[in-house]
């Protein structure tokens, strides 16, 4: 198997609080899941977000409190690490404040994709993944020219991938699931392809803005150089 650990992008300095502790939390509040045992369908059906519920004018809040949870260890892990290695960029370029806001946005924006993709669902959707493509797209803007270091789990060796193949690839594999996903006549569940696709586009949005922004967002815009 082969893992993204790394980038070749910002060097030491900013402390991207926000991101960790977005980590941290998500950490936490797994750990709790483990330890409800049965109460855990209650919590996920009461805190996950489902999209009849949300079409009909209920639960907002679940909105926000899905991405927040997780499915099981390796959605947990799959997650972090993807948030660990893009998310500091972001946060090191925008500041703190603003990165929070993206992240947010970015997964409400996930949410309402999902939810626009098969509003009479009754599956709840749970996962950091949607805020973690808003994150991946904004990067694919800001920093297209950085490299993302790649281990191969068997070897135990690394190798540097461009990230816009990288995330080409990895958006392109979205978009053929979630197309993919429009044509089942079941409601199965599974991964919430829209969510990701969702997230990745208001992300590629955001970036754009950001990029366009950042001149005025001293000293953030000049603290980190692009290396390529």
């Amino acid at each position: 198997m082969i893992f993204p650990i790394g980038d070749t992008q910002v060097q030491g300095g900013y402390k991207p609080y926000v991101s960790y502790t977005f980590i941290v939390i998500n950490v936490l509040v797994f750990m709790y899941e483990a330890i409800l045992g049965p109460a855990l369908n209650n919590f996920i059906l009461t805190y996950g977000s489902i999209p009849v519920e949300i079409t009909s004018g209920e639960d907002y809040f679940t909105l926000f409190t899905s991405m927040f949870l997780h499915g099981g260890w390796m959605h947990l892990i799959g997650n972090m690490l993807f948030l660990w290695v893009f998310a500091d960029n972001i946060e090191a370029k925008i500041g703190s404040t603003r990165f929070l806001l993206f992240y947010l946005i970015g997964g409400l924006a996930a949410s309402l994709a999902h939810i626009v993709s098969d509003p009479s669902s009754q599956i709840p959707s749970v996962g950091a993944s949607g805020a973690i493509a808003a994150v991946m797209g904004a990067y694919l803007v800001m920093f297209p020219k950085s490299k993302i270091k790649m281990l191969v789990i068997v070897f135990f060796r690394s190798f540097e991938i461009p990230a816009f193949l990288f995330l080409g690839f990895w958006i392109g594999q979205q978009l053929i699931s979630g197309f993919g996903s429009l044509a089942e006549t079941e409601d199965t569940g599974g991964v919430a392809w829209w969510a990701h696709i969702g997230g990745f586009v208001a992300g590629l949005i955001a970036g754009f803005y950001f990029k366009k922004a950042m001149q005025r967002w001293q000293p953030n815009a000049n603290s980190n150089k692009e290396y390529v």
